[in-house]
């Protein structure tokens, strides 16, 4: 995993936790920052999956507060995505 555009160390972890649809608390690792014309998306992976899933949310400031919305315009996803693999290489 790339840490590097979070600013933590490759050995400490950023976890956050969110509620699913059932109320379940849900704990996901922060994979990576990527930013795309000044806006800010977060890539997270489920922590209690043995899956390769990543799933990714766009930072928004809403009345003041920052809120992650989960990207689900498949362009959007894309140009992420795309961002993303930059920084692999």
């Amino acid at each position: 995993m790339d840490k590097k555009n979070l600013n933590i160390s490759e050995d400490e972890k950023v976890v956050m936790s969110f509620l699913d649809e059932n109320g379940e608390k849900v704990d996901f690792e922060a994979v990576a920052k990527v930013y795309l014309k000044e806006i800010e998306y977060l890539l997270l992976a489920p922590m209690d999956e043995e899956s390769e899933d990543v799933y990714v949310f766009r930072v928004d400031e809403v009345d003041g507060k920052e809120e992650l919305n989960l990207v689900e315009d498949d362009k959007e996803f894309l140009d992420v995505k795309k961002e993303y693999k930059k920084l692999l290489y």
